[in-house]
């Protein structure tokens, strides 16, 4: 019998194809994050450097009109927003630059903290050693060959560029006294009950209608008051909110 190459028991499994990356708090809870690459953290970083292009110029036309003094703060002012620009951002404002608040990312710790300051001078730092040779050539071949898209920025300060998780906004149920069901509801029953309640502001009256009638004798409820009936019990099933 002729037999396909197949692998072997004890050799490496195929990288996941899902990049999230698992932490585990000091709390023992295991906090997933979902790893940026480097095409939305070139576009965050491209919207930084335009934003800080932008300053440095307008501050630069008002200095000019004062002569010496203006061309040395205008020397301090180009320190300042070159190097202390990302690091002011991603420390005071929750690891978010413009260009990464703009972008729905953020800078964290490894551990999924919020990053501090010795990490973020670090991985902001040894960006000049990312742009070799030339237009961020070395830091852009890190980030791909990494599995969490880690520049060397990123591996020296122990940080990472993770996705904002977007908090779910459950739909609001229409308005309804609740009530409990006739009888113990499994769970798809449930599901039927709260999907049919929380999606009725996209269906047409007529719609709502029919299914309120095709819930109705399953859950023994009279076709003639379904809907409202229906929209009671999804409201006991959700509890006080």
């Amino acid at each position: 019998m002729l037999e396909t190459p197949a692998l072997q028991r004890n050799a490496p499994l195929p990288a996941p194809l899902d990049t999230r990356y698992q932490v585990e708090t000091p709390e023992g809870i295991d906090l997933p994050l979902r790893p940026a690459g480097l095409m939305p953290r070139a576009l965050a970083f491209a919207i930084d450097l335009g934003i800080r292009g932008l300053a440095l110029g307008l501050l630069f036309l008002i200095l000019a009109f004062f002569g010496e003094l203006g061309v040395g703060l205008g020397s301090i002012l180009l320190f300042v927003i070159s190097w202390w620009y990302m690091v002011l951002f991603e420390v005071l404002n929750q690891g978010r630059s413009p260009g990464k608040q703009i972008m729905g990312l953020r800078v964290v710790q490894d551990d999924g903290r919020p990053v501090d300051w010795s990490a973020s001078l670090i991985r902001n730092l040894l960006r000049f050693v990312d742009m070799l040779p030339f237009g961020y050539a070395f830091g852009a071949i890190t980030c791909l060959q990494h599995p969490a898209f880690k520049r060397l920025g990123d591996l020296a300060a122990g940080t990472l560029v993770v996705y904002r998780e977007q908090a779910i906004n459950r739909p609001i149920l229409p308005s309804a006294r609740p009530i409990p069901p006739p009888f113990v509801l499994d769970l798809n029953e449930q599901r039927a009950v709260l999907g049919f309640a929380e999606r009725q502001a996209e269906l047409s009256g007529a719609r709502v209608t029919e299914l309120a009638t095709i819930l109705a004798a399953p859950l023994k409820v009279h076709p003639s008051g379904a809907v409202a009936e229906l929209n009671g019990i999804a409201r006991g099933l959700l509890g006080p909110t």
